[in-house]
């Protein structure tokens, strides 16, 4: 175990309003590691969570560095609304700051380290999750799955081409077998102790050849280090697809996406998001949407563009969906941003 209770959690937080006859149920243990950007699609992937799975005994746990009253009260009344238990852990980030980070991953995408060392050892297996991951379907077979031989379960991220540049990228041969994608990993947190993952991974990061070797920061790491201990799943449990493919496709239509009815899990990648204002309009937001009326956030707006690279794609997609004025507005304030913020 490499992070202690102690000096990475300041506080937590229990909302738990469990069915009392349904105590002697096990509960499926699912985590979130999010910062303050995230907290809406975290809310809402937890309700999706619960609207298509109504039968099964949830226990959520959310990580941040970051809560407000809105957020509380709003996760208290999710919890109440489907009988669920929730917890939220304040994470101290001093440490994690000094660690690498990008535009695009901020310092929280080391928190499904500190998750595994923190939930360990009361309890043994454990899903996590990207907060940009809309359920769609039942878990009731992955919750069955048997991954007592392996670390993690996981889907493979792109093809046999992609895996064989990750390989030589990393210099480990057997990624040629498989890369995956680190936003959604069940976790058989007993072995992951007993590798010492945790540690390994802040090992390696110690190591400037090592870094300047990782394009996807943990994601890398992880690869690199339970390779060969990972049960690959169908990729139907984490469907990727990036809203912004949608500009691709001539105006007046939509861009054909994977998302069929055997999905589990929509893995929204990229900046544009399924809460964006300016991505409401595309039916593959429409499941977001549709948890998100399902859940105590069921009157709040969608979130407008807060930086200058949100505001160009809020532009493109909004001239792409033939609305130009908006589309010019959102180009004015896109460089506003640039140059003054």
């Amino acid at each position: 175990m490499y992070f202690n209770q102690d000096q990475v959690i300041s506080n937590v937080l229990n909302y738990n309003y469990f069915d009392d006859q349904d105590d002697l149920n096990p509960s499926f243990n699912i985590a979130y590691g999010i910062d303050k950007n995230f907290l809406f699609g975290c809310a809402i992937s937890i309700s999706s969570i619960l609207l298509n799975n109504n039968n099964q005994k949830f226990q959520f746990h959310i990580f941040t560095d970051y809560l407000d009253d809105d957020f509380k009260a709003k996760i208290k009344a999710l919890a109440q609304q489907y009988q669920t238990s929730i917890s939220i852990y304040l994470v101290n980030c001093q440490e994690l700051k000094k660690l690498p980070s990008t535009k695009n991953w901020s310092y929280a995408t080391y928190f499904r380290f500190i998750i595994a060392d923190i939930l360990y050892p009361t309890i043994d297996r454990l899903l996590y999750i990207d907060a940009d991951i809309i359920c769609k379907g039942s878990l009731e077979e992955l919750i069955s799955l048997d991954i007592d031989d392996y670390v993690a379960a996981a889907v493979t991220e792109g093809e046999s081409v992609w895996w064989q540049k990750c390989a030589q990228r990393l210099a480990i041969d057997n990624l040629i077998l498989g890369y995956f994608n680190a936003g959604f990993l069940y976790i058989n947190i007993k072995k992951w102790q007993e590798d010492d993952v945790s540690g390994k991974a802040m090992a390696l990061l110690a190591q400037e050849s090592i870094r300047s070797k990782l394009a996807y920061l943990d994601q890398d790491l992880l690869n690199m280090i339970i390779v060969g201990q990972v049960y690959f799943l169908d990729k139907r449990y984490n469907r990727q697809y990036s809203i912004n493919y949608e500009l691709k496709a001539a105006k007046g239509t939509y861009y054909p996406n994977p998302i069929d009815d055997a999905t589990i899990f929509i893995h929204y990648i990229g900046p544009t998001k399924p809460w964006h204002t300016w991505a409401a309009a595309y039916p593959c937001a429409n499941y977001f949407i549709e948890a998100k009326r399902h859940s105590p956030w069921q009157n709040d707006p969608l979130l407008v563009a807060m930086n200058a690279n949100q505001w160009r794609y809020c532009a493109k997609h909004q001239f792409h969906q033939r609305k130009p004025m908006a589309g010019l507005l959102s180009y004015f304030k896109y460089y506003w941003y640039k140059i003054f913020k």
